[in-house]
């Protein structure tokens, strides 16, 4: 959801978000997502500037530097690609995607799945062609395409639909996608609607919780933490989504980087990297390949963690893993180093418990009732506990 809509409807979002559009049901979706998504999105880094050569620069990237065989499977292209329909209605890419099929070869002969990005409005939030009116059409040209992934953001669709339609909506295009017979992840970016309550039966693998985030500490803490509550609508197959990971971006030093990088993974987020990889620093790249932080995202059990303890500015998460561990999250919104502590019984842990620091990848010892530590301003302290 761009800024160009997202300021015209946000009141009205508002509205309609506190109305129930349905409970979860369970969708007719294949189970295309038994582990939340991770991949490379184009919009935050490359932006409308978006071509052929970015995408296949950024396949070979994620091949040469092992986020591939980490799990970041997906080369999503955002906005921007679309052209125009000829006179039979079918929807072209513009001249910087010359072979949107030739392309998505490329992509899958790198390893990797390739995604891509409609409307149901009859305008993208760039002003493009949206798929109002060509769900079938439009769902057939991506599955020859050799499409694995779509995104459908809801832009200009409040000019055709009412907001209590978008469930329906949102369900006539996963099933032209079904139509295809060809297996598409749907990725509805429809925040502030409550997707997670309908999200599944309207076919999503993956929603929106929020706007559009920006590479901020206040926005990202300010939708990242207040997560907490939506834990029971997540699991294997149909997945919370916060946005694109920002590491890498804007003015984010070293520990708001892992605390956005922690926080998405307890929260079983997709992890989808929006940084041009060209360019990104060592430090930033380390925290998004950082493996034994990552397998907390990825976990089997698909459990979205929650906050277990609050004091002012210090958060304590958890995350229950499929082993029988505990990820868990120590986390200083403040601005200085602070104290904390993790008393084990607020984590439903045995009385003695051994400990690791996932981001050292270090085994601390085995601690007694509780475990104190400090940690730095805007940081985190990832362990896992068994």
């Amino acid at each position: 959801m761009r800024k160009v809509t997202r300021r015209a409807v946000w009141m009205i979002f508002m509205f309609w978000g506190v109305r129930c559009l349905g409970q979860v049901t369970g969708g007719q979706q294949p189970l295309l997502a038994p582990v939340p998504p991770m991949g490379w999105n184009s919009w935050y880094g490359v932006g409308c500037k978006v071509n052929d050569a970015d995408v296949r620069a950024h396949a070979d990237i994620m091949l040469r530097n092992g986020m591939r065989d980490l799990g970041y499977t997906y080369v999503d292209i955002d906005g921007c690609w679309e052209g125009s329909r000829d006179g039979q209605g079918v929807l072209h890419p513009n001249s910087k995607f010359p072979d949107m099929k030739a392309l998505a070869d490329y992509v899958h002969s790198r390893g990797f799945k390739f995604g891509i990005y409609s409307s149901p409005g009859p305008k993208t939030c760039d002003q493009l062609e949206g798929s109002y009116g060509h769900e079938e059409q439009d769902a057939r040209t991506f599955a020859d395409w050799g499409v694995d992934l779509l995104k459908y953001d809801w832009c200009s669709a409040t000019e055709v639909y009412k907001f209590e339609e978008a469930p329906a909506v949102s369900k006539k295009m996963h099933d032209a996608l079904l139509s295809t017979g060809r297996p598409i992840l749907f990725s509805l970016c429809i925040g502030l609607v409550r997707p997670w309550r309908w999200g599944p039966s309207a076919g999503g693998s993956m929603w929106r919780t929020e706007g559009d985030l920006q590479p901020t500490w206040e926005k990202i803490t300010m939708v990242g933490f207040q997560q907490n509550g939506l834990e029971r609508f997540a699991g294997p197959g149909h997945w919370n989504d916060p946005d694109c990971l920002m590491v890498g971006l804007g003015d984010l030093d070293a520990n708001e980087n892992r605390t956005h990088m922690g926080l998405w993974c307890i929260l079983a987020a997709p992890l989808l990297t929006t940084a041009d990889l060209r360019k990104i620093s060592s430090d930033s790249l380390a925290i998004l390949t950082s493996s034994e932080v990552i397998a907390v995202d990825q976990d089997p059990a698909g459990i979205q963690g929650h906050r277990i303890a609050e004091e002012g500015p210090l958060e304590i998460w958890m995350k229950p893993l499929a082993d029988g561990s505990k990820a868990i999250g120590l986390f200083n919104r403040g601005d200085t180093m602070l104290p904390m502590k993790l008393c084990f019984k607020d984590a439903s842990l045995p009385d003695s418990v051994r400990l690791r620091d996932l981001w050292a990848k270090k085994d601390l010892g085995v601690f007694v009732g509780s475990f104190s530590t400090d940690v730095p301003r805007h940081g985190v302290v990832m362990l896992k506990a068994n």
